[in-house]
């Protein structure tokens, strides 16, 4: 019977495989998380802006301890709002704060004067201090519209 064999030999395989893998893979962590933003309107120039429903704000990290090695944030809209004019004057800011919620290190973005539905920004890697929180922010004409955090923890 050359079926049962084939069996135990392939169960072995995955068996072995599943082991190499586990003992293969590092102490990673990855946390992606999405905020809808809410609606809002805005002037610019003289102009009423209206950004409508359906938008996404959406951080993504990665690391492991305290080491950041890849953070990433930006829009998606879809339906109506992706239809919109978008997000004039805007910027995305990195904050990370402590345990006790006391931000201690800010990385401000560039303020981007033109109008794109997509906003999205990288942050450099970052070694923290401490454990705590890591936090996107989208601000738009000055003003704070949405957050998206993660908790740093051991």
């Amino acid at each position: 019977m050359v079926r049962p064999r084939l069996a135990r030999l392939v169960t072995s395989f995955v068996a072995t495989g599943a082991l190499v893998f586990s003992a293969a893979t590092a102490a990673h962590a990855t946390a992606i998380g999405s905020t809808p933003v809410r609606t809002f309107e805005y002037s610019v120039g003289g102009m009423t802006m209206k950004v409508p429903t359906g938008c996404m704000f959406t951080h993504a990290i990665r690391g492991s301890g305290k080491r950041i090695t890849y953070q990433n944030a930006g829009v998606d809209c879809a339906f109506v709002a992706a239809l919109s004019s978008g997000f004039c004057n805007w910027r995305i800011d990195f904050t990370y704060a402590d345990t006790n919620n006391r931000t201690y290190r800010t990385s401000r973005g560039r303020t981007h004067s033109e109008c794109k539905i997509d906003p999205m920004r990288n942050n450099s890697p970052q070694r923290l201090p401490r454990y705590g929180k890591a936090c996107a922010h989208l601000v738009v004409n000055g003003v704070r519209r949405v957050s998206q955090c993660h908790h740093i923890t051991k």
